[in-house]
């Protein structure tokens, strides 16, 4: 059984992120339409059966182009979203930073809430309860069929702290995860383990 975590394709700067609904640019829509190209070029090397994706318009754009190339269906799930930064999700860095200045996740206390979001802890509770959930269901359907799921760096950056078993903080640096890029993490004589990092090799 194998899981594999996607990062969505570019989208937006100047914006901040979180839970924007701003959607891909011409690159992201590039890199997505290349990595399907990929994925599907060697589609019996990585086994995919389904993809399960964030429910904000960059990975569910991300997460449509890959399923049309491959032909397979896809879920959107809010579980999957980046985290809840509440009222700066979408807004522009310049008046982000007026409405709200030096406000950042890695300035916020651990159980300290975005105005109208979660705090870090919240974040990481989410995404390691969503995680935990798709490998026992893997593990319980068939452990020969894999799954995709097309996520965000934040996302991709906690289930790298849950594999390495390092204690994840918001001030701790991100393991790196570009745009389009494959991580892949196996079922391996009984245990999980992470077997591919950061790999862009259809870009």
């Amino acid at each position: 059984m194998a899981i594999y975590l996607v990062r969505h394709g570019q989208d937006e700067e100047g914006y901040r992120g979180g839970w924007s609904q701003r959607g891909l640019i011409d690159e992201g829509i590039r890199q997505a339409e290349k990595l399907g190209q990929y994925l599907s070029e060697h589609k019996h090397d990585f086994n995919i059966h389904r993809i399960v994706c964030s429910d904000l318009q960059r990975a569910s754009q991300t997460a449509a182009i890959l399923a049309d190339q491959l032909g397979l269906p896809s879920h959107a799930s809010e579980d999957w979203r980046e985290t809840n930064n509440g009222l700066l999700a979408g807004m522009p860095h310049a008046l982000a930073e007026e409405q709200f200045p030096g406000l950042y996740f890695s300035s916020l206390r651990m159980d300290e809430r975005y105005p109208g979001g979660e705090s870090p802890q919240e974040n990481f509770a989410r995404i390691k309860e969503t995680f935990m959930r798709l490998c026992q269901n893997q593990l319980a359907i068939n452990d020969n069929e894999n799954v995709l799921v097309v996520t965000h760096g934040g996302v991709i950056n906690i289930i790298y702290h849950i594999m390495k078993d390092i204690v994840w903080s918001n001030k701790n640096p991100f393991f790196p995860a570009a745009n389009t890029s494959l991580h892949k993490i196996e079922y391996r004589g009984g245990r999980l383990e992470l077997t591919l990092e950061n790999a862009t090799p259809h870009l």
